[in-house]
């Protein structure tokens, strides 16, 4: 019981990228067309965060794991419906506007706010887990204002790895430069983690594991709280789809350095 662990893990939802998203200015500033009726799923990059903290808390007895998600309430029974067939844990939801336009900052006050006030929650014992990035809310700097929000200054990012000791104690594998990994040892919790990909795959779906985590979804997506992103000034000047641009020529007989030379002439025409 030495080494129970709260672990909190950020994860919010987004559009799934397989469909056409196209940026639009809305009342409220930037958003995507047809928002509210794309098929979500799970941030992928929190959602290695999830896997790998689902696969933690077993190894320490005592240990207890929420999902901390912001985001639309029907959105977030959408995609629960899927993420709690793969691993246990305790929902804590959020109702708010989905999508990679709104402020950082507020987006992380709401956070820590909720996580601040979670009953039974041990700062002591706090492994707070999220994205290393975000394929919503890609600042670099959310989790980060999180876990400072919470006061915890322990924060590691690029996590592929962490191995807990005995003595409370854990070692944590980074990405750096040159596909490496950065070798850090933290004293103990609390501690921020933002995680890569990690180790491990993606659970298989176990319907017994799906009921389990539905009987507590479903009431807390109803007590859900909502939650207003606070703009903070700030203002997109333009929003657009990437300019798509194909020109094909079929040339025979030219040299290498000709082709180099044609190369270089047309990107830096862009």
């Amino acid at each position: 019981m030495a080494n129970a662990l709260h672990i909190v893990v950020c994860a919010g939802i987004s559009p799934d990228p397989l469909q056409t998203l196209e940026p639009i200015t809305t009342p409220n500033g930037p958003g995507l067309k047809n928002e509210l009726v794309l098929p979500a799923v799970l941030d992928p990059w929190a959602a290695s965060a999830l896997y790998e903290a689902a696969a933690l808390a077993p190894k320490n007895p005592g240990s207890k794991l929420w999902l901390v998600s912001l985001g639309p309430k029907a959105k977030l029974q959408q995609v629960m419906m899927t993420v709690a067939q793969k691993v246990p844990f305790e929902l804590v939801p959020i109702d708010g506007p989905i999508g990679g336009f709104p402020d950082a900052h507020s987006t992380a006050a709401a956070l820590a706010d909720t996580i601040a006030s979670l009953p039974g929650l041990d700062r002591a014992k706090l492994l707070l887990f999220g994205g290393w990035e975000s394929a919503t809310r890609g600042a670099g700097i959310t989790l980060q204002i999180v876990g400072e929000r919470l006061g915890i200054t322990d924060q590691f990012y690029g996590v592929d790895q962490i191995d807990l000791h005995d003595d409370g104690s854990f070692e944590v594998l980074e990405r750096i430069e040159g596909g490496r990994h950065q070798v850090s040892v933290c004293a103990g919790t609390p501690a921020v983690l933002g995680w890569a990909t990690g180790n491990l795959a993606e659970p298989r779906n176990n319907p017994q594991v799906g009921m389990a985590n539905m009987r507590t979804i479903m009431p807390a997506l109803q007590k859900a709280k909502p939650a207003t992103l606070a703009a903070n000034s700030l203002r997109y000047v333009s929003v657009s789809l990437p300019k798509q641009q194909r020109t094909t020529r079929v040339v025979k007989d030219l040299t290498p350095d000709q082709i180099a030379a044609e190369l270089v002439e047309w990107i830096g025409a862009e």
